[in-house]
């Protein structure tokens, strides 16, 4: 199964940045024997328009646009979705790869959040904690949280519970 970041907003390069490559190589090199192949970063430009409703609208587009492959789930990080413990989180992505799940989008929203169109299309909404994180500690913790993934499935010491 494909993993794939979509992500609104570009980063600097700097140490955010290099912390999410950091955890993202490490995600390519171990998932690919697990069948968990990290398939990249998608980012796109924030929305210039006048309203914030419109701007969730023209950013959620082109995110739905990559998720209507067929055999692909749409995950959206959002304050409001559900928090799941890093085992539970690892045994859900387990469990798409072996229903035949061919991609997972994670999508982390703009300034102005995810479009309700889209929360309602997504297959999971999920929350890193009731708090709002700024876009590039999102980034960061969810790489971290996807290699952490491929390591508990694998057995590795990486996590310990």
């Amino acid at each position: 199964m494909r993993l794939t970041i979509f992500a609104v907003g570009r980063m600097k390069p700097g140490p955010d940045a290099e912390l999410v490559s950091r955890y993202t190589d490490r995600l390519a090199k171990a998932g690919k024997a697990l069948g968990l192949d990290f398939d990249g970063l998608t980012e796109i430009p924030e929305s210039r328009a006048r309203t914030d409703a419109l701007r969730k609208s023209e950013e959620s587009a082109k995110c739905a646009a990559m998720a209507r492959e067929p055999s692909t789930v749409l995950i959206l990080l959002d304050e409001r979705g559900k928090s799941l413990a890093s085992r539970k989180f690892a045994d859900r992505l387990a469990d798409y790869r072996d229903t035949g799940i061919s991609r997972a989008i994670f999508a982390i929203g703009g300034p102005d959040g995810h479009d309700p169109a889209l929360r309602d299309r997504a297959d999971l909404v999920l929350s890193f904690g009731n708090q709002t994180w700024p876009h590039q500690l999102a980034r960061i913790m969810l790489a971290e949280q996807l290699y952490r993934a491929v390591t508990i499935l694998s057995g590795h010491p990486y996590h310990r519970d």
